[in-house]
């Protein structure tokens, strides 16, 4: 099987044109037909339809797509390996992320990702249960949590650091806690599951577990709710810089920091050679968020 035309065909199945794809990789409309249908012939099945106005891929061609990507990207990174020429990362990245976080710091920074890869195309997946990379066929996945299976490898792109807040009007109608054993005064907003906090103090770790009204499975929610005025809880701070930024939140017990080991991690499955594609996205967002993110500051 020839790499070459299996890179015409991932950019006709982009392009949706022969001639187009062909000219991008300096082939003539001639040559690039003849390179598919060699490609066809030893696959024994049809990869596209044409007509004379575009082309599209048949169930075949949808079928075999991914396949042709995953070759093109893991000869590309052989290449890399042993530095034999610049390699354009190619193809589509299956990418599985935290649905609040997705939306608030990878979205907004696509666009430059995509001119710089102009050759990439994202597949993202939002949502806050824990993905299996493998079973769903995901390049990579953002996670906040520590790393269990040691079949993957995880690299750390962000500090996601907890604090606690309250909005300004809550504060006001019920008094600001001065240690964290007051809390058990207050109504206090929890993620499921998650009701017992621990912070640092001068006398060790202190444990508490809060009670309240409220409580949600979801992130978004309970920074909202706080902003609602209705308790006090934890924020990662890359989720309520804004809030805390306009006046909305407040942080409070400064002096009493929680006990917390987590980051923002790319998680990737184990292998002897990094996808160009995997590298470029991993390598981009450590480039955005840098050591200390924007949300720190």
């Amino acid at each position: 099987m020839n790499i070459d035309h299996l890179k015409l065909f991932i950019r006709i199945a982009a392009t949706h044109n022969i001639s187009m794809a062909g000219h991008e990789l300096g082939l003539s409309p001639a040559v690039a037909s003849a390179h598919i249908n060699k490609l066809e012939d030893g696959l024994g099945v049809r990869l596209i339809h044409r007509t004379t106005r575009k082309v599209s891929l048949t169930e075949e061609g949808k079928a075999f797509l991914p396949h042709a990507e995953d070759v093109v990207a893991s000869v590309g990174a052989a290449r890399a390996s042993v530095g034999a020429g610049s390699i354009s990362p190619i193809g589509t990245l299956r990418v599985a992320a935290p649905a609040s976080f997705g939306r608030m710091h990878l979205l907004p920074a696509l666009n430059d990702f995509f001119v710089r890869y102009p050759d990439l195309t994202i597949d993202l997946k939002l949502s806050d249960t824990i993905i299996d990379l493998v079973e769903g066929g995901f390049d990579i996945a953002i996670r906040n949590s520590a790393l269990k299976d040691s079949s993957l490898i995880a690299r750390k792109l962000a500090p996601d650091n907890r604090i606690l807040c309250a909005s300004p009007n809550y504060l006001a109608k019920y008094g600001e806690p001065k240690s964290p054993d007051e809390l058990n005064f207050h109504q206090c907003i929890t993620l499921m599951g998650l009701e017992n906090w621990s912070f640092q103090t001068e006398k060790g770790q202190f444990n508490i577990k809060v009670k309240g009204k409220f409580r949600t499975d979801n992130g978004e929610a309970v920074r909202d709710a706080c902003t609602n005025g209705l308790g006090i809880t934890i924020n990662s701070r890359w989720s309520a810089y804004q809030k805390i930024k306009s006046g909305e939140l407040v942080q409070i017990l400064k002096d009493y920091p929680l006990v917390s080991n987590t980051a923002i991690w790319a998680i990737y499955p184990s292998s002897r050679l990094l996808a160009p594609k995997v590298r470029a996205f991993i390598d981009y967002f450590s480039e955005q968020f840098g050591d200390t993110p924007y949300w720190e500051t």
